[in-house]
């Protein structure tokens, strides 16, 4: 079994894996599944940082994107798209798909979120029914200030839907100070829960547009409506992953008996250790750290390097699974996921050890990835 230190899926404890082999009731049928329900959304609210409604569905995280979409966007409907990273045009896409009248915000995609040119470009364009955007950029490692841009956008009553499935449990957010419409997250990544569930946090004013739509819904699985009043009828549109809810739970469990500040804290001393090492070392990252996210790192490769050669050397002599980047950096970069379980000192440093080899090896020069972690490491 391959070492997987990719941005997602990452590695699951123990504890959790068991938690998923119990046996099982009917979650249709037996009503303490129903509190159990309430009771894993009310330790998500926690994390979420929020009061909102949270609803846990079952897929990927995908699911929750376009359930918002699909959700809040009517024929003609004017939504903005902040693009800054590369997931940016996965939301346009999707608010197309339901016939919605996309016009993009294009922040650079190799430095910090250019705030004071959203504040203009918002002062004459707020006709927006919500805006969308990414918390942290996988492809790219962009982390955007959606603490700033969030509250800017409610000041002109556009409601929000961030994606936040590689960021959240892995660096602070704070779903209702930043007046966050809809927020969402998944298992897979930060949570460190095998993929197969999608959670989100949905304001009253998000619920309160989706019923005041004049068009139908056009989805029966996506509707968010279906499960706002699950508990007070003890019923759900569909039967329920209970297995992978055991799951979820006990990775939940596991997030709060460690704090999440020091879980902040362990993704923060990586990120930055691992930044400064690359630094020492001339191996350049794509973004620096004042915008890197804490969850996830973007290597770019020297220009006579092909990044899967790399990926391909490290899988085959060392078992460990990195991965490359797409969109802009298809073929330029590699990328490190330090999120989650996957956020400890005794889980980097064998990928380190592995990087440090491919790339001693493709670059002919010596590479000190290891003892510069560490100094930095224990500096911090």
């Amino acid at each position: 079994m391959n070492f997987i230190y990719s941005p997602g899926p990452t590695y699951v404890k123990n504890n959790v894996m068991l938690s998923r082999s119990k046996n099982f009731t009917n979650p249709d049928l037996d009503h303490d599944f129903f509190n159990q329900y309430k009771s894993i959304c009310s330790k998500l609210k926690t994390i979420f940082n929020t009061k909102n409604d949270i609803i846990i569905l079952s897929g990927e995280g995908m699911l929750s994107l376009e359930a918002s979409c699909a959700c809040l966007t009517e024929k003609n409907d004017k939504v903005l798209v902040i693009n800054n990273g590369v997931f940016g045009e996965g939301f346009k896409d999707l608010v197309s798909l339901y016939d919605g009248d996309v016009t993009l915000f294009n922040s650079p995609f190799d430095s910090p979120f250019e705030f004071e040119k959203f504040e203009k470009f918002l002062e004459n364009n707020h006709d927006f029914k919500y805006a969308t955007l990414v918390h942290c950029d996988t492809p790219s490692s962009m982390l955007n200030p959606i603490h700033k841009i969030c509250p800017l956008l409610k000041k002109y009553n556009i409601l929000t839907v961030v994606d936040m499935v590689a960021s959240l449990g892995g660096t602070y957010v704070n779903v209702d100070e930043s007046q966050i419409d809809i927020g969402l997250c998944a298992s897979q990544k930060c949570f460190s829960a095998p993929p197969g569930l999608t959670f989100l946090s949905i304001s009253k004013d998000a619920i309160k547009a989706i019923k005041n739509r004049k068009s139908k819904i056009p989805t029966y699985y996506m509707n968010l409506l279906n499960y706002l009043s699950y508990y007070e009828k003890k019923w759900f549109p569909y039967t329920m992953p209970i297995s992978d809810l055991n799951g979820l739970e006990t990775s939940i469990d596991n997030m709060l008996e460690e704090r999440m500040e020091n879980i902040f804290k362990r993704h923060e001393k990586i990120s930055y250790s691992l930044l400064k090492a690359l630094s020492k070392n001339n191996i350049k990252s794509f973004l620096d750290s004042n915008c890197s996210s804490p969850t996830v790192s973007t290597i770019i490769v020297e220009n006579d390097t092909n990044p899967q050669e790399i990926l391909n050397y490290i899988k085959d002599k060392f078992g460990i699974l990195l991965s490359g980047s797409f969109g802009f950096l298809k073929d330029k970069a590699i990328r490190i996921g330090h999120m989650g379980e996957n956020a400890r000192y005794e889980r980097i440093i064998p990928v380190l050890c592995a990087l440090e080899d491919a790339f001693s090896y493709f670059y002919k020069r010596e590479i000190f990835l290891v003892d510069d972690f560490n100094y930095f490491y224990n500096k911090n």
